[in-house]
């Protein structure tokens, strides 16, 4: 049987989802420029918001911890229903592991801004802002790995629905597709993230000492 904070683990997950949101909803508060917003129209908003800034960002950086956290939970189950030389299991955690560290650094530069903002510049606020950007690109690309290692995985085993992996699937096809890769990033991870907890949660009896059987298909 598995120990308290092992069992208890699997729902880091909803921990970064509620996160993730509480976050954004406390970033969003304040006054959030327009697109096309000028250099000192950018200033302007990190002076005057740069608490509610570095609030939010602090918040959504947490929950991209308990996502760092889920990955090893995540890694675990996969694992012990892969078995053999575990390769889809590994892509899964490199592709979770780097998109939590991506989607950490997107909160970066507005930390950045937001602490320094009476030192800050017009051009370097404009900077700032669009900095973010590279970073959530980096973690879109990252969690098409995340998307096909489980995939993979629930389609060999039943410790997900194949429905799920095709699900996951999907989702990996629409990251690949940048004008709307950014669609599957902001809503399609927080379900996934949210599902996939709920069927690990199902099978929180199972371990690693009593792995899921492996199915071909």
């Amino acid at each position: 049987m598995r120990q308290e904070p092992e069992r208890w683990a699997v729902y880091t997950g909803v921990v970064a989802v509620i996160l993730w949101i509480v976050g954004v909803l406390v970033i969003e508060s304040g006054t959030t420029p327009e697109d096309g917003a000028s250099d000192t129209e950018l200033l302007a908003h990190y002076q005057e918001d740069a608490n509610t800034i570095l609030a939010g960002s602090w918040i959504f950086m947490l929950g991209c911890l308990a996502f760092l956290w889920f990955a090893i939970v995540l890694r675990d189950r996969l694992a012990a229903a892969e078995g053999g030389s575990r390769m889809f299991t590994n892509l899964a955690f490199l592709g979770a592991v780097t998109t939590g560290a991506f989607l950490l650094l997107t909160a970066g530069p507005e930390i950045a801004a937001a602490i320094q903002e009476d030192d800050l510049s017009p051009a370097a606020a404009a900077a700032m802002a669009t900095m973010g950007d590279a970073f959530f690109v980096a973690a879109e690309l990252a969690a098409i790995l995340l998307m096909i290692g489980v995939g993979f995985v629930a389609l060999r085993s039943g410790l997900f629905p194949k429905a799920w992996a095709w699900f996951s699937f999907f989702l990996a096809v629409v990251l690949v597709i940048g004008p709307i890769g950014w669609a599957a990033l902001i809503f399609g991870l927080p379900l996934w993230v949210l599902g996939t907890t709920f069927f690990l949660s199902r099978r929180g009896a199972a371990s690693a000492a009593d792995p899921v059987t492996p199915q071909r298909v």
